[in-house]
This record gives structure tokens, sequence and C-alpha cells, in this order.
């Protein structure tokens, strides 16, 4: 699943996912296990609200890595 990011469209950062997720354009959100707890919630309240599958993922720093950027990232979502 995780390397679907490197062929789709995907939107990095966790305000860019949820404003995604609300308007109704990510197929699949990826979700790092090591966020804050309010992120997380944040996060999985949308996914659930919207119907969109969360895939986890280790850390940050995996994730950030998979997106092709240098640094952490907390959440990433694929697009339709």
């Amino acid at each position: 699943m995780l390397d679907l990011i490197k062929v789709g469209n995907v939107v990095i950062g966790t305000k860019q996912t949820l404003k995604t997720i609300k308007e109704k354009n990510a197929k699949l959100v990826y979700l790092a296990r090591d966020v804050d707890k309010h992120i997380s919630d944040d996060v999985e309240s949308a996914s659930k609200e919207y119907n969109v599958e969360i895939f986890y993922v280790d850390s940050m720093e995996e994730l950030g890595k998979a997106c092709g950027i240098s640094r952490k990232t907390a959440s990433a979502a694929l697009t339709k």
C-alpha cells in the first residue's frame, strides 16, 4: 500500500490531508503511528465520517521518505 504514494497523486501534511478528505477527494489516507493524539484523532474522525480507508505507517520519518520528502510527515492522502 505504501508504494501507491510513488505512483499516485498525493497531498502531504495533516492540513492538506484533512482538506482533501473533506472535499471528498481522498481515496486513501496514510497516517503515521507516532503522531500526537490530537492529530490522529482528527484524521481518524474525518476519515471515518467520509468513509476513507486509513493505512497506518510505523513512523512519521518512514511516511516522509515514502512521500519523497526529506522531512517527517504525520499524514498524507492519495487523491482521486
